[in-house]
């Protein structure tokens, strides 16, 4: 009499603990996210406080300024009201803010003067664990600010297309993108000087990045640039959502924000393996 075995079917923590060096992931970083919010559970005025940002711009800009602009042109030219053309560009403004701050500022405290990281090290979390877990926060933090936004956006009749459904699942995605991205650049700073770099790239990206302007009005030079900024790619993605308007090169938009996750993510565990163990 013959029996037959089933292999029990192989875990993902599992080729993740084959394919990286000991040490680096214990496959427990959901304890990180769980500790950011036991400490920031008292604290959400201040954690909401960024939310509003974006939305003065669009009460301010879109109510006041689009009354003497009118109509600009929208995806594919079709004509459609201001304050509709610049409400998707700050719903994805409004999911990198929520992302980068978390994953700068508060990442830089963390690591270089509460030495928090330090401690987890002491247990059995690795660096991996500790990039996932914290970027997993940040872009928590995103989605809050971009799910805000869109409530904002439908009671005010601005989400018309039923693509636009599929506007907060993407606008998690450019918050783990911005988040990634984010913390792998905070393991290279060295003071709080440092960040005045962040600022230095976050205004003229958000300022010329199509958002209150169509990318047309721009010479032709400035307009490559501004194709290869993120933030660019993230309003393509948000403004096509809302409006309906959406084609393949959408798919292009997405990969953008996919590479960035994974060069964030491993640029970020390398860095903090770098800093922390060596």
């Amino acid at each position: 009499m013959t029996q037959t075995i089933m292999r029990p079917e192989a875990e993902p923590a599992g080729l993740m603990f084959r394919m990286l060096p000991t040490g680096m992931y214990a496959g427990r970083s959901s304890v990180l996210v769980e500790r950011s919010y036991l400490v920031n559970k008292r604290a959400w005025l201040i954690i909401f406080s960024g939310f509003f940002e974006t939305l003065f711009f669009l009460f301010g800009l879109g109510f006041g300024f689009g009354r003497m602009v009118g109509e600009v042109a929208g995806p594919g030219g079709t004509p459609i009201s201001y304050v509709a053309f610049i409400a998707p560009a700050l719903l994805a403004a409004s999911a990198m803010n929520g992302s980068v701050y978390d994953a700068t500022f508060n990442i830089f405290f963390k690591f270089k003067y509460s030495r928090l990281y330090d401690a987890m090290l002491a247990t059995p979390l690795g660096p991996l664990d500790i990039a996932i877990g914290e970027i997993t926060w940040a872009l928590i933090r995103g989605a809050l600010y971009a799910g805000g936004f869109l409530a904002v956006m439908l009671g005010m009749g601005l989400l018309t297309s039923p693509w636009a459904l599929l506007a907060l699942p993407a606008a998690i995605l450019i918050s783990f993108g911005f988040a990634a991205v984010g913390m792998a650049c905070t393991t290279f700073m060295r003071s709080w000087q440092d960040f005045d770099y962040v600022q230095l790239a976050l205004m003229p990206m958000f300022l010329f990045s199509s958002t209150f302007f169509p990318l047309s009005v721009y010479p032709e030079p400035l307009q490559v640039a501004i194709k290869c900024f993120p933030l660019y790619h993230a309003i393509e993605i948000m403004r096509g959502l809302c409006t309906g308007f959406v084609d393949p090169s959408m798919l292009g938009h997405l990969a953008y924000f996919a590479a960035m996750v994974a060069i964030g993510i491993t640029i970020s565990a390398k860095r903090l393996g770098k800093l922390l163990l060596s």
